[in-house]
């Protein structure tokens, strides 16, 4: 039996998502993580006939695969979306009490993500309302995607699919490919001694004003490079500089850490290459220069093929409901869609329109909510039929 129209209704499924704290604690130690909202969609799925399992490696933390099983012989769709947000601290106004206003839904996490969340969800209760599937649906709710994707790595030890949608939010324009991150630290050699005897003491900050001059030489190379034809051009940043202990000694020691965003064809890698000449070289050029050289947190660039089904299915049910083509793009920021391509998962990006993701006021446009319900559900039957 079909579930009533008003239960299947995107945008009170997603005022019912606003309403839990679900603040990622790795951004903010005071954050509720993600168990409530896992509690609230695992209920809701559940209900549905959905298949649900609860992964929690991180014990608060966990992440849900609800599975809609297919008939078989059918192609497998994963829909990916995190239930984690950021901080409520600086919103205006009450961020967890929802509130429609001129065709838009205030609240936290109402953009980034749980619109996607929302969509998805009732996309997948609708599609496979309608009649079985002959291939599976899997709704990947995941824990973590604001802080180290922790939620989208474990889901993936355990689930695949022939192909993926993830429904973060790009206000209805389908994003094919996306920059990805690595994270250095430099540490600069000094020696410590009194601010009086130079003689003694090498300043490791100063020392570091010459990689901090060598960092922006180096995002200008990067900007003249031949740029990727979606994504432009890498970059890189020094975005925090730790250095000294008090004002009359030298300092032994300054740590910057180093963001560089990556395009396609540069991953931790090339990147540490890259800057591994540029430190040699100041070691060579500039007196008593010294330097160790720490890779961090690091995620690889993604880039779809455009000619995959699930990108030409989810363009053909879009270009009907939208009654335009919709506009194909790429995201300057790095999502879940590169885990699951280095999986072997074709995917995309697709998500409601609206603004202020990690700001002060954060909306959803309604009638895009319920237009990426209506596309994505089209989506899941044909590609799964």
């Amino acid at each position: 039996m079909i579930p009533g129209a008003e239960e299947l209704d995107p945008v009170r499924l997603l005022e019912r998502l606003i309403a839990v704290d679900s603040v990622n604690p790795g951004l903010a130690a005071s954050g509720a993580g993600e168990a409530a909202v896992a509690d609230l969609c695992t209920n809701w799925l559940t209900a549905h006939g959905f298949d649900v399992h609860r992964l929690e490696r991180n014990p608060g933390r966990p992440s849900l695969v609800a599975v809609a099983h297919g008939t078989g012989g059918g192609r497998s769709l994963m829909l990916n979306g995190h239930l984690d947000t950021v901080g409520l601290g600086d919103y205006e106004g009450d961020p967890l009490s929802p509130r429609i206003e001129d065709g838009k839904i205030f609240g936290r996490g109402a953009f980034d993500m749980k619109g996607g969340i929302a969509a998805m969800m009732i996309a997948a209760a609708r599609a496979t309302a309608r009649g079985p599937l002959r291939g599976d649906v899997l709704l990947a709710c995941v824990a973590d995607e604001e802080h180290a994707s922790a939620g989208t790595e474990e889901v993936l030890e355990s689930f695949t699919a022939d192909a993926a949608i993830v429904t973060e939010p790009s206000h209805l324009q389908v994003t094919l490919a996306h920059k990805g991150f690595a994270w250095f630290d430099v540490i600069v050699r000094g020696r410590a001694a009194h601010g009086s005897r130079p003689d003694l003491g090498i300043d490791a900050i100063a020392k570091a004003g010459h990689f901090l001059v060598a960092v922006e030489e180096l995002g200008r190379r990067l900007a003249e490079a031949a740029p990727h034809p979606l994504l432009g051009s890498g970059t890189v940043h020094a975005s925090v500089i730790h250095g000294g202990e008090e004002p009359s000694t030298y300092p032994a020691r300054c740590r910057i850490t180093i963001e560089r965003r990556t395009v396609p064809g540069e991953d931790a890698d090339t990147v540490q290459a890259e800057l591994t000449a540029v430190l040699d070289q100041l070691a060579v050029t500039v007196p008593d220069f010294s330097y160790r050289l720490r890779r961090g947190l690091h995620r690889e660039p993604f880039e779809a093929d455009p000619d995959q089904p699930v990108v030409r299915t989810l363009l053909r049910h879009a270009r009907s409901v939208l009654g335009h083509p919709p506009v194909v793009r790429a995201e300057p920021y790095w999502t879940d869609c590169a885990l699951l391509h280095r999986a072997g998962i074709p995917c995309l990006l697709f998500g409601v329109d609206g603004g202020g993701a990690h700001a002060a006021v954060e909306w959803a446009d309604i009638a895009s909510v319920h237009r990426l319900t209506d596309i994505l559900t089209g989506t899941i039957r044909d590609f799964c039929s």
